[in-house]
């Protein structure tokens, strides 16, 4: 007699003697759930993959400016004016070249004094007779009417600047007089939160994960995995805002879902717009001989307007990153074709250098590097407008009203609200009832982030925007 299923095994699986997978040696049980049809478990890697390298794009500030508490809902600062007295939109009154009377509006200029009026690169030196709030009369030096290209309809913008003064013999003195200019800006903060979140039956749920940080450490993460790349993605957060805010303007206005009112803030980008210089559609990689050079020249003399800061620091997306390395090698008269061959006592034999980080033109230096920011995929890589941007190294001098008195600041620099009570810089806290933290009935942790500061950009006429407008 035999039993009709092989004894104590299932129909249809033999036993092997030994770890080895054959045909009759596995369960099958093919239309349940419970299926044990693999085998052996999957290989698992316990580091992490680094597909994306250092992910965070915050450095920017902290190579350029620095950060400063500040006690008040407002940062105000004066930059001082020009120390001459110019105009770039005065028109003489009517079509008549024979007309003394120019149009200035809120003027400065003084009665006998000397000036220099320019249409373009025709120019004509006056004496100034009479002045008026928004006029002045004016008369040629070496004629009697004006140029026939200062005059017509509409009538052209014309520049004046004022050069120096005459008087006759016994006249009186110099009336009026001209009191020191200066521009008065200021900036709010802005408050910037976040939050991780996890329930506790997850906290009880051991899993390690080996990383390498962004921050340059490695080793083994818990469950707060998350929480490190949500402190992470934060603290990219308030460089990112530093750089891109902008004020609310918006006539309507806007506020939260709570009903609060949204301010905003001055930005890097929309200060430079707004009170800095922006080159639009710059094409450094010209490849016709020195076409290029002569458009990066183009920076130097509107510098040369500026403060004429002499080392400035170039933060570049890649493509204008090379466009500038080409540039320079065109222009550079070592080996063939202008190439350089590194550090190494510029030996060809030794290391072949075709990218340029620092530079000298003109009276200027200029250090580039790329900006992470301006290449990753998931911040203004994702965009094409913004192609880097000129920062002037060094200090200015500004009118600080809390402390009464000139002091010197980074051209570039954070201010978040702090006092003896309370430091809002970076806060973080715990809440829940997990850990310890035994602050609500809810079987959860939350970690908390907050931040509250706004960027000063002083000097921004020092400050280059680089766009792309072209479609």
């Amino acid at each position: 007699m035999s039993f009709a299923t092989g004894g104590a095994y299932p129909a249809g699986l033999t036993p092997s003697p030994t770890k080895t997978l054959f045909d009759k040696n596995y369960l099958a049980i093919g239309d349940n759930d419970f299926n044990f049809t693999k085998q052996f478990l999957p290989e698992v890697y316990e580091k992490e993959v680094e597909r994306y390298g250092n992910r965070s794009i915050s450095s920017f500030l902290r190579m350029v400016g620095a950060e400063m508490p500040m006690a008040s809902d407002e940062v105000v600062w004066t930059e001082q004016g020009r120390l001459h007295v110019a105009y770039n939109d005065a028109n003489v009154a009517t079509n008549s070249t024979s007309d003394n009377t120019i149009n200035i509006t809120g003027h400065a200029i003084r009665a006998n004094q000397t000036i220099i009026v320019a249409n373009g690169y025709t120019t004509v030196r006056a004496f100034v007779k009479t002045v008026a709030t928004d006029s002045i009369e004016a008369y040629p030096l070496d004629s009697d009417t004006w140029p026939a290209g200062f005059v017509g309809s509409p009538a052209p913008d014309l520049k004046v600047f004022v050069y120096g003064s005459e008087f006759g013999k016994g006249s009186a003195g110099m009336q009026g007089s001209i009191d020191a200019g200066f521009q008065k800006f200021s900036n709010s903060p802005i408050i910037l939160k976040d939050k991780y979140s996890i329930n506790g039956s997850d906290t009880a749920q051991i899993g390690w994960v080996e990383v390498t940080s962004e921050m340059g450490t490695s080793g083994y993460l818990w469950y707060l995995k998350s929480e490190h790349e949500t402190r992470l993605r934060f603290e990219d957060y308030l460089e990112m805002s530093m750089v891109e805010a902008e004020k609310v303007t918006a006539s309507s206005g806007i506020t939260d879902a709570a009903g609060a009112t949204i301010r905003g803030t001055e930005g890097l980008f929309a200060a430079i717009e707004s009170r800095g210089l922006v080159f639009n559609d710059h094409d450094f990689n010209n490849s016709t001989g020195l076409t290029g050079l002569a458009e990066f020249d183009l920076i130097l003399q509107e510098l040369d307007k500026q403060g004429a800061i002499e080392e400035n620091m170039l933060f570049l997306d890649r493509g204008t990153s090379l466009a500038i390395d080409n540039m320079l090698a065109r222009a550079n008269s070592y080996g063939t074709g202008g190439t350089s061959y590194g550090v190494f006592d510029n030996s060809e034999d030794m290391a072949l250098n075709l990218g340029f980080s620092g530079f000298r033109r003109g009276s200027y230096d200029f250090y580039k590097t790329d900006w992470k920011y301006l290449n990753d995929a998931a911040t203004r890589g994702l965009t094409a407008d913004i192609d880097g941007v000129l920062v002037p190294a060094g200090v200015s001098t500004v009118y600080d009203q809390t402390l009464g008195k000139n002091i010197q600041r980074p051209f570039l620099h954070v201010r978040y609200r702090a006092s003896e009570a309370d430091d809002r810089r970076m806060k973080s806290w715990i809440t829940g009832s997990v850990g310890g933290n035994y602050t609500s009935d809810i079987d959860e942790m939350n970690v908390h982030m907050l931040s509250e500061r706004c960027l000063c950009v002083q000097g921004a006429n020092n400050f280059i925007l680089f766009k792309d407008t072209a479609s």
